[in-house]
């Protein structure tokens, strides 16, 4: 397995890293004082990101994205783990892959503006009852006896609700059929009968939104149901792999390889006793421990990128990255504070930040707990990929 990177590849890592440094990195201390991006230059980022065709980088050529492979789609979702996530959201878009389902008039309704930057998408499956377990929701559509259906129920947590133009919701359909009951469907901000909740108020995480939605017999057409029916939960984790991968894996291994240079960098300067600290012995470790698991998280990451290019599912394996990822930056950013000292601790520093972002990422999209129960399951089943490639 060549995981040397090609001239175009190392081309597109570099673009992407200076883009992040001209035009996102000043704009940080903005985000993280105000809590909020000017529009002025959301709509400028926004426009060069476009123009670098890195926009929808994800969605496939034919639908007007960038048509990234994951591998390269990896390498990208790296750099921007090191900056803030809003500035990413503005700059490079969050279409979600399951659009790619759309059919006939939902293309233009729904996929190619997504896709353009022109309506921004919000996924909705979490509920107050249902969080990693995801077939226990019960937000559910009512057929209304002219081919519609009557949708109610209540989300929360859903990221960038308050900007968001449509939203692709989860609901049970066939009550008794379990898992394979649930659908998804397309929902317009402003349709009757849905209302946008509060704000939900979240350590970190600054410059966006997380909402509740309650739904309230909103009357949907045929056209708004997103797939085949009872095929929801199927795509909901078909897509949700993909994003653990990039957003938690990918960005995870970005954010920590940041805070190790961060490290290294104040290890040099700071001198103690007549010498850097990195020379100590346990500062030195730290330095170390954290190459060591950035560098395994990283190899797991592109394995299972490969994968994907490959025809495969790795599914049980974006479990093992996503773990193994956000555990790692957890710990990275630990060390960091701890090898900072009293300026980890501070704000002039951005060490206390990351050390504030890194936390959400052992839970959402599925809690490191969940995960290790997936990654149990497989292995008493023998499933292949996940522990020996020779097998």
């Amino acid at each position: 397995m060549d995981l040397t990177l090609s001239h175009e590849q190392q081309l597109l890592v570099q673009t992407v890293r200076d883009f992040i440094a001209e035009e996102l990195a000043p704009l940080e201390n903005e985000v993280e004082e105000s809590g909020a991006l000017a529009q002025e230059h959301a709509d400028r980022i926004f426009a060069k990101s476009r123009d670098l065709g890195l926009y929808a980088m994800n969605i496939p050529e034919e639908f007007g994205g960038g048509g990234l492979s994951a591998f390269d789609t990896m390498l990208v979702e790296e750099q921007f783990g090191r900056t803030s996530d809003i500035l990413i959201r503005r700059a490079f878009g969050n279409v979600y892959e399951v659009l790619l389902a759309c059919e006939g008039a939902q293309v233009d309704r729904w996929l190619t503006p997504a896709v353009r930057g022109e309506r921004v998408c919000s996924i909705a499956i979490t509920e107050p009852g249902a969080g990693s377990d995801a077939a226990s929701i019960r937000t559910k559509a009512v057929e209304d006896g002219q081919g519609g259906w009557r949708l109610s129920g209540s989300k929360h947590f859903i990221s960038d609700g308050l900007v968001s133009d449509f939203f692709v919701v989860s609901a049970v359909t066939d009550p008794d059929k379990g898992a394979k009951g649930i659908s998804l469907f397309l929902v317009d901000k402003g349709a009757p009968g849905l209302t946008i909740g509060r704000d939900q108020p979240m350590m970190g995480l600054r410059g966006t939104s997380h909402v509740e939605l309650h739904f309230d017999d909103v009357p949907l057409k045929p056209i708004h149901m997103l797939g085949a029916r009872g095929m929801g939960f199927r795509m909901a984790l078909g897509v949700l792999g993909r994003v653990r991968l990039a957003q938690v894996g990918a960005r995870s291994i970005g954010k920590a390889t940041k805070v190790l240079d961060l490290m290294i960098d104040y290890a040099r300067e700071r001198k103690q006793f007549g010498q850097a600290i990195g020379e100590f012995q346990l500062v030195a470790q730290m330095l170390a421990d954290s190459a060591m698991e950035i560098n395994a998280a990283r190899l797991a990451l592109w394995q299972t990128a490969l994968e994907i290019d490959a025809g495969k599912d790795p599914r049980t394996r974006i479990s093992l990255v996503k773990v193994q990822a956000a555990e790692t930056l957890g710990r990275v950013v630990d060390r960091a504070v701890q090898v900072f000292g009293g300026m980890g601790f501070c704000k002039d520093l951005p060490i206390e930040r990351y050390y504030r972002d890194a936390r959400i990422y052992r839970i959402f999209d599925g809690t490191s707990e969940i995960h290790r129960t997936v990654m149990g399951r497989s292995l008493m089943k023998g499933e292949p990929g996940l522990y020996d490639p020779f097998a």
